[in-house]
C-alpha cells in the first residue's frame, strides 16, 4: 500500500527550495558582468580544470613534500590520501543523494570545459579545495595561499556555470569540516608521554634517594671511627 506524502515535509522542502533560489540569485549577480571578460574567464577556466580531480592539490602536496622534513611529508601524504577518500564520499554517497540539478546550461563557453554527469550539490571542486587547503594550512607558512585558491577553485565552478552558488558554499563546509576530521585521525605529531616520575634528565635516581644513601654513609662512617 502507498504511502502518502507528508504535506508538511513537501511544504519544508519548497521553503528550503525557495530560500536557496533567493541565495543563489543573489550570489549569482555579481558573476554576470564577469562572463563577457576575457581575463576572468581565463582566470576562471583554468581554475576550473586545474580543480579537476583534485589535481591541484596534489600538486600542492608533493610540492610541500620535496621541501623535506618528516612533518612536510606526512601533511603531503595526508592530503593525497584525503583527496582520494573526499573524491569517494562525495561523489558517490553525496550526491546521489541530494541528486540536485545542475544550472540550465545557458551559456556559450568560451574554453574548454569538462562537464560533469553527477548532480550539482555539493560542488566537488569546492569539497576537495577547501579539504586540501584545511589539511596541507596546517603548520605551513603558505597557508593564506592554499585558502585563496580553494576561494577561486569554488568561485569559478559558478563563473563557469557548473553550480549553483550554494552548492561552492555548501562544498567549502563539507570540504572544511573533513579537512579537520582528517587532522583529527591523522596529526602530524603525536602528542609524547610524559618521563617516569623516578627517573631524572641526568638519569640519577631522585633526591630523596641520594640524600637516604648520603645519611646511610655518613652513620657507617661514624660506627667505623
Amino acid at each position: 500500500m502507498a504511502v502518502a506524502p507528508d504535506p508538511a515535509t513537501g511544504a519544508a522542502r519548497r521553503s528550503l527550495a525557495e530560500v536557496l533560489a533567493r541565495i543563489d540569485a543573489a550570489l549569482e549577480a555579481p558573476f554576470e558582468p564577469l562572463r563577457g571578460n576575457a581575463v576572468a574567464n581565463r582566470v576562471f577556466y583554468t581554475a576550473s580544470a586545474l580543480g579537476d580531480f583534485g589535481l591541484m592539490w596534489v600538486v600542492f602536496a608533493l610540492m610541500r613534500a620535496l621541501r623535506g622534513g618528516r612533518r612536510n611529508e606526512k601533511a603531503a601524504a595526508r592530503a593525497i590520501v584525503a583527496t582520494g577518500v573526499e573524491s569517494v564520499l562525495v561523489n558517490v554517497a553525496l550526491k546521489s543523494f541530494f541528486r540536485r540539478h545542475r544550472p540550465p546550461n545557458e551559456i556559450d563557453h568560451p574554453l574548454p570545459l569538462r562537464v560533469p554527469l553527477t548532480s550539482s550539490f555539493p560542488s566537488g571542486h569546492a569539497t576537495a579545495a577547501f579539504c586540501g587547503a584545511t589539511l596541507l594550512s596546517e603548520d605551513d607558512p603558505l597557508a593564506p595561499l592554499y585558502f585563496a585558491t580553494a576561494a577561486v577553485i569554488a568561485a569559478s565552478r559558478v563563473h563557469v556555470k557548473m553550480h549553483h552558488p550554494s552548492d561552492a558554499l555548501g562544498g567549502a563546509v563539507i570540504g572544511t569540516v573533513l579537512g579537520l576530521i582528517g587532522r583529527a585521525l591523522a596529526p602530524l605529531e603525536r602528542g609524547r608521554s610524559a618521563p617516569h616520575p623516578r627517573a631524572s634528565s641526568a638519569g640519577r635516581p631522585p633526591r630523596a634517594a641520594d640524600h637516604a644513601r648520603r645519611r646511610a654513609a655518613g652513620g657507617r662512617e661514624g660506627n667505623s671511627r
